[in-house]
């Protein structure tokens, strides 16, 4: 006697495993779970509404991960990124904070700052800066979004179109010249845009494993002159786009270190 089909939520419970698992295909998930395409699909939509799954450049199929398991990885880079970033912010400044786990890392650096306002939409950047009384902190309003818990929406949008902030720090899933940031949302593709155009210095921070690197299928354009903050010492080397606007953050040094700088226009 065959076994009933499990229901709807059974059902998306097993698939988000079974993405977790490597199994990507819409027609073998689909005969894995005796359904049709069409409502996998409806499946995968729901799971990525909630922020489960996301559809990755060139059409698989991925689980995004949360900010916690994000920061662990490479986490000394992120560091060193984070604290070659804090040495460029002055007092006195107002500084834009797009949501991520170096940006967040940047913020923790900046918390002991006094008078700066540093306005974001990440929870990670919120948590790190709540606490201390020097720092005028602007968040800014929206829906949240799981699992990378970024504030996006029309009211995000609405409210960068009042602010100028001098410094933009914007965090990376992916980087790649000819495109630009990759994202997993076109959301917060068109969020990361507004910031990129929002103040007088943009600055993008990414660690070695981001370069070049496409994994969701949703870009922001970097059509503005910006720096690339990396850990990545040969980077004129091996990434020679990137060469011209380049500050390489030293794992060793301190927040008042020297680095190598560069620009570029894009």
């Amino acid at each position: 006697m065959s076994q009933p089909r499990p229901g709807t939520r059974d059902r998306r419970a097993m698939l988000l495993e079974a993405v977790r698992d490597g199994s990507g295909g819409i027609a073998e998930l689909a005969e894995e779970f005796g359904v049709s395409e069409s409502t996998i699909r409806r499946d995968l939509a729901s799971l990525a509404g909630a922020g489960h799954v996301v559809r990755t450049y060139g059409g698989a199929l991925d689980t995004e991960r949360s900010p916690r398991e994000k920061d662990r990885e490479n986490a000394t880079a992120k560091e060193a990124i984070a604290r070659q970033a804090a040495a460029l912010v002055r007092d006195g400044e107002v500084v834009l904070l797009d949501a991520g786990t170096t940006t967040g890392r940047l913020a923790r650096h900046l918390a002991h700052r006094e008078g700066l306002t540093v306005v974001t939409n990440g929870v990670t950047a919120i948590r790190e800066l709540a606490g201390f009384a020097g720092i005028d902190l602007i968040v800014l309003g929206g829906r949240l979004r799981h699992p990378n818990e970024a504030i996006l929406g029309e009211s995000v949008l609405a409210q960068l179109r009042h602010i100028s902030p001098d410094r933009v720090f914007l965090g990376a899933d992916g980087l790649v010249p000819s495109r630009g940031l990759c994202c997993p949302s076109l959301e917060q593709s068109v969020v990361k845009h507004a910031m990129l155009h929002a103040g007088a210095e943009a600055y993008v921070l990414a660690d070695h494993s981001k370069l070049d690197q496409a994994p969701f299928s949703y870009w922001t354009p970097l059509d503005r002159e910006y720096r690339l903050i990396t850990d990545e010492p040969t980077i004129d080397a091996v990434y020679p786009p990137f060469a011209e606007s380049v500050i390489v953050g030293d794992e060793h040094e301190t927040v008042g270190g020297a680095a190598h700088h560069g620009r570029r226009g894009s």
